[in-house]
């Protein structure tokens, strides 16, 4: 219980209010009324404060690949010997602590992003929570038009955003695996590339589509970061000033 009204007073009520603000927002400024583009705005917002997470992730990212060539590594060298095999890897995780922590707390945020989205779609904007707008929040227009471009409603499922969201992913994995400085092996192309767009649109198929709004305009962000981030790369390698005149 305790729990439940710490996420309610200081995680979801707070990014509820900044979604209805959103939507008020774009309601005041000409726009006919529409959730699905506050959504759309909702989810640059939750990337752009997260982006410092996201680039400090990279680098753990270079650490976590690093322990896993050590385990493979281990695995290997101590093969008829799993007792010393155990040992030494969590050896590796002790003096390792930074890329583990890094990956709890993405894992612990993206559990509750997930939590919030799932409330805020399947019954807060319907109006079960309309309690929780802080009083200095304008008079929001009701009921709030929750049909996306007139087509989709947020509240409900949508095969096509979620096969749109399947097809994000899979460009996400296959842009990631192609600008990957290691090799790509099959498995790995058959288990990111295939099997896990197919599953996410197993898994997502019953969830509201306002989710699987968020969850695309999240992908397509971190595809045009990826490619930012590449483009970075090949200028700092190939056309940097300092290049040019070694």
């Amino acid at each position: 219980m305790i729990v439940s009204n710490l996420f309610t007073s200081y995680i979801y009520q707070p990014f509820f209010n900044i979604l209805v603000g959103i939507y008020w927002f774009i309601s005041r400024i000409g726009f006919e009324p529409d959730m699905g583009f506050a959504v759309i705005i909702f989810a640059l917002v939750i990337r752009i404060i997260m982006l410092p997470l996201t680039l400090a992730g990279d680098q753990s990212e270079t650490e976590k690949q690093a322990i896993i060539a050590k385990i493979k590594h281990l695995k290997k060298e101590f093969a008829s010997n799993p007792i010393r095999f155990r040992e030494e890897q969590k050896k590796i995780f002790k003096n390792n602590p930074a890329a583990l922590v890094s990956e709890s707390i993405t894992i612990l945020i993206q559990i509750v992003i997930a939590l919030m989205l799932y409330r805020i779609f399947k019954t807060g904007l319907e109006g079960s929570d309309f309690h929780l707008l802080y009083d200095f929040m304008p008079s929001i227009p009701q009921p709030i038009n929750l049909i996306f471009l007139g087509r989709f409603n947020l509240s409900y499922p949508s095969p096509t955003l979620n096969l749109i969201q399947s097809l994000a992913i899979f460009i996400y994995e296959s842009l990631h695996m192609l600008l990957s400085p290691q090799p790509t092996s099959r498995r790995e192309f058959i288990s990111m590339g295939l099997l896990m767009p197919t599953i996410s649109y197993i898994i997502f198929s019953f969830l509201p589509s306002g989710k699987k709004l968020f969850i695309i305009t999240t992908i397509f962000f971190s595809i045009n970061l990826l490619l930012v981030k590449q483009l970075l790369f090949w200028y700092h390698t190939y056309l940097s000033p300092s290049k040019k005149q070694g």
